[in-house]
């Protein structure tokens, strides 16, 4: 009897170290809210696990006593981390009217709040300061950021610099974004005045070089080179127009119709972006554009110290616009998430598939009566608008609206510390001193 006795405390205490140890199947649950995956072809309700900073599971139903964390999200959309592929983040070098300073922003604070996980630098740095630019921002930066490579090896630092002929060359461009390929994910060409070609066709060589697409804002608006002419010959499947609405560069023609050489681009397999910043998007273009079947194949913000404060402010807000032009949420999530992702070649973001980077942002939408402008200061009218109240980075909760992630404190230890663990928040436990 006393062996039986023995062996059954020994078994009991395996089991209760097998208990104490045990790790949850699932570190957070987002329980209950509609989750939208362009890639995947989902719109519906569904709950989303994440363990170790992957999507674990995405189903109708998991069990939330194998989650670490639950977060009840009914009534809340539930998207991939939103992806923003056209900014001006390389900032911190003092330089005056530049933006490859004081005209960019740290993204940190632009980006978790309205659920961007990721952003593309467009072309602030070129090949000679690009090093610095991954220094003072991309190693420093919770979000991720890749970059664009200027063609102009000095960046985007004013007409002085943008406009010399001289510093766009293909090779140390192609050099420098093969040597830090996880980063760069194409090339740019912005702001030139002259009537040459001469950006555009070395941005292409240096896209062909390394295989990548280049972005074009096509700048002064020159008889030489039409945009008909860069849709239809210049620029490769892939390539990059950005800024398709702004109208200044006969983006339609006096008649109101789409320029041929817009829907000759987009047959081609020209990729056409917002890039809506402070002057690249305008009502009476954008409009007349959606009514004649050409939408943008991503939404994008051309982020800047202006944009952030006049007509653009937010990546959300440009989305609401298109809400209140009349495309679907689940299209707008899709030009906000999977098709930017594809276009800068980075398909390992943009959705929700089981494995994938546990990316997550969760937004409700408020319906009402709400204002949004272009460029000139216009106004459309709307019912919907975006809020963020979740976002998710690695699988770590990094943006928190209103709380919904985190215990009442009513419901702590009376001298609680800490109400997170770093499985999926990132908030560390505090140490005890003193021996206590």
């Amino acid at each position: 009897m006393r062996m039986i006795s023995n062996t059954v405390r020994f078994m009991a205490l395996i089991g209760f170290a097998g208990c104490a140890f045990s790790q949850p199947a699932y570190d957070l649950l987002l329980q209950g809210g509609h989750v939208i995956d362009p890639r995947n072809g989902i719109s519906a309700v569904r709950d989303v696990a994440i363990k170790d900073g992957t999507i674990a599971a995405v189903a109708p139903h998991l069990d939330p006593a194998a989650a670490l964390k639950v977060v009840n999200v009914a009534g809340l959309y539930v998207t991939p981390g939103l992806v923003d592929m056209h900014v001006h983040v390389y900032t911190g070098t003092g330089e005056r009217n530049s933006y490859a300073g004081d005209l960019s922003v740290y993204p940190d604070g632009f980006t978790f709040r309205n659920g961007v996980t990721t952003v593309a630098d467009a072309g602030c740095s070129g090949w000679r300061n690009f090093e610095d630019f991954k220094d003072r921002v991309i190693d420093r930066s919770r979000t991720r950021v890749f970059a664009f490579l200027n063609i102009v090896g000095q960046g985007m630092r004013g007409a002085k610099f943008e406009n010399d002929q001289t510093d766009m060359e293909a090779a140390p461009a192609a050099e420098m974004a093969l040597k830090y390929k996880n980063i760069v994910v194409g090339f740019k060409t912005a702001h030139y005045a002259g009537p040459e070609w001469t950006p555009v066709e070395h941005a292409v060589e240096a896209g062909t070089i390394a295989k990548m697409p280049v972005m074009v804002d096509f700048g002064s608006d020159r008889p030489e080179r039409p945009i008909s002419e860069l849709l239809a010959k210049k620029l490769r499947p892939g390539d990059i127009y950005t800024h398709c609405y702004s109208g200044l560069r006969h983006e339609l023609d006096d008649a109101g119709k789409l320029n041929p050489g817009m829907i000759e681009g987009r047959k081609r397999g020209v990729i056409f972006d917002v890039g809506h910043g402070n002057g690249s998007f305008a009502w009476r273009i954008a409009v007349p554009a959606l009514k004649q079947g050409f939408p943008p194949d991503s939404i994008s913000t051309d982020l800047h110290v202006a944009s952030m404060n006049s007509s653009m402010k937010d990546m959300l807000n440009v989305m609401d616009k298109f809400l209140a032009m009349g495309m679907s949420l689940d299209d707008v999530i899709r030009r906000s998430t999977w098709n930017p992702a594809r276009e800068i070649q980075h398909e390992e973001l943009g959705h929700l598939s089981v494995g994938a980077t546990a990316d997550v942002a969760v937004l409700s939408l408020d319906r009402g009566k709400f204002g949004f402008t272009d460029m000139y200061g216009a106004r459309l009218q709307g019912t919907q608008k975006l809020i963020c109240e979740l976002t998710v980075r690695n699988g770590k909760v990094v943006y928190d609206l209103n709380g919904i992630s985190r215990p009442d404190w009513t419901k702590l230890p009376k001298d609680y510390k800490q109400t997170g663990d770093s499985r999926w928040d990132g908030i560390m436990p505090q140490r005890r001193t003193g021996g206590k």
